[in-house]
């Protein structure tokens, strides 16, 4: 690998520059963007490897291009690895990422215009889930469901809304949701109209894996889906998970449906992924992530932010920034920006702030709980992030934070990333 990056640099030096600045980016700063993470090193090599080279449109025994030995027998290692640490009936690797992955789901079980229940964006869902500017709401009728003042959610009015508009799909997902779901309830929600029931669990894909918090399919949902980056710290791409008897339904919905020739450097991306998420290491990393988690929304809620529900139940928590400091999200997220700790600017509940300048922040523990880092030093990173959320114009303030927060960067060094 260290003889391609040299020809890399020696060929194109301003592609070369600019990883390395990531490189160092990374390294010197605290990434808390929850859905972002650092890979494991051994991903990154099957990312690189010669299985970019290949086409293997179909499926394993069903090609249609010759010399698929290879990629049949890692296609197949990482269906199985998927079944297995999901506890699922059949599992499709093929998606190139999370949109295509849902939009698959939709084409597979559903027929244009058909209803779809799914949580309303602002109140924690994804712009997959039927957001009005997404190519899905359009194509589908979307009804969303919201959450109550306290950020829970009112599974009666949920009930109400799926009797009333009759869904063919039932959704429970989100994005930036600080609690668990109830999965129980949206299936017997779902079992009361007749509609089939889908979760999207990308966020917490690696820590339903490590069973700390529920898997869906447990409760019996017909098809759950995950990114298999964010916490399960794979490779950017879609898994897509179902019952045995929809699994030629999903299968045809991604190819030759959505798709063509999946990425099979990916592909075995994500077996060595589900091979490292059954290690008990990532138990352990999971249920440190949810710690972490806990004691950083508990600090940031002692130093005076106002967090959405009041708490966490996950990886993620969203701060009204205008509440608690009269900054909107993107002036928070580029005063932590000049401390050296990365957040995204995020719509609350019903916000009425535009989306590029919405009234809080989101963040999350996934990534910063990689390098290894614990309860105190998230308590640590909170009162910088208070102090610079409270003083954003304070350029020696900043410039002293900056320095605390590459400190403690020095002792957690990012997995495969050289300083």
């Amino acid at each position: 690998m260290d003889a391609y990056r040299d020809q890399l640099a020696a060929f194109d030096p301003g592609v070369f520059s600019s990883i390395t600045a990531e490189e160092r980016r990374q390294a010197d700063g605290i990434e808390l963007i929850p859905s972002e993470n650092y890979t494991y090193p051994e991903v990154l090599a099957a990312l690189g490897s010669v299985l970019t080279n290949k086409y293997s449109e179909g499926y394993p025994g069903r090609r249609y291009y010759g010399g698929q030995e290879n990629t049949d027998a890692v296609e197949n290692l990482a269906r199985e690895r998927a079944c297995a640490l999901f506890r699922a009936e059949h599992a499709n690797v093929q998606p190139l990422s999370g949109s295509p992955m849902n939009q698959a789901v939709y084409f597979g079980l559903l027929q244009p215009g058909d209803t779809i229940l799914a949580m309303d964006l602002s109140h924690g869902g994804h712009l997959t889930h039927g957001a009005p500017v997404s190519h899905m709401g359009k194509v589908f009728k979307f009804v969303r469901y919201k959450t109550r003042p306290d950020g829970g959610i009112d599974y009666d009015e949920v009930m109400d809304l799926a009797r009333t508009h009759g869904p063919k799909l039932v959704l429970a997902g989100h994005s930036s949701y600080p609690r668990e779901y109830d999965y129980a309830a949206f299936r017997r929600i779902a079992d009361a109209v007749g509609a089939r029931t889908m979760a999207d669990i990308s966020h917490i894909g690696g820590l339903v894996a490590a069973n700390v918090l529920a898997n869906p399919l447990d409760a019996g949902f017909d098809v759950v889906t995950t990114t298999t980056h964010k916490s399960l710290r794979g490779p950017r791409g879609g898994l897509i998970l179902c019952k045995a008897e929809l699994a030629k339904t999903i299968d045809s919905a991604v190819f030759p449906g959505l798709q063509g020739g999946p990425h099979m450097n990916q592909v075995a991306a994500s077996a060595v992924t589900f091979k490292k998420a059954a290690e008990p290491e990532f138990v352990a990393y999971a249920r440190q992530v949810l710690a972490n988690a806990k004691a950083l929304a508990a600090a940031l809620a002692a130093g005076g932010a106002r967090l959405v529900t009041g708490g966490t139940d996950n990886h993620l928590m969203v701060v009204d920034t205008v509440a608690s400091f009269g900054l909107d999200g993107r002036q928070a997220e580029e005063a932590l920006d000049r401390i050296g700790i990365t957040v995204n600017r995020q719509i609350i509940p019903d916000d009425l702030r535009p989306p590029l300048r919405p009234s809080g922040i989101r963040l999350g523990t996934p990534a910063s709980t990689t390098r290894g880092m614990g309860e105190a030093d998230m308590e640590a990173l909170a009162g910088w992030m208070i102090a610079a959320l409270k003083a954003p114009e304070d350029g020696g303030l900043l410039a002293s934070l900056h320095n605390e927060v590459a400190t403690l960067c020095r002792r957690f060094p990012v997995p495969g990333v050289e300083r």
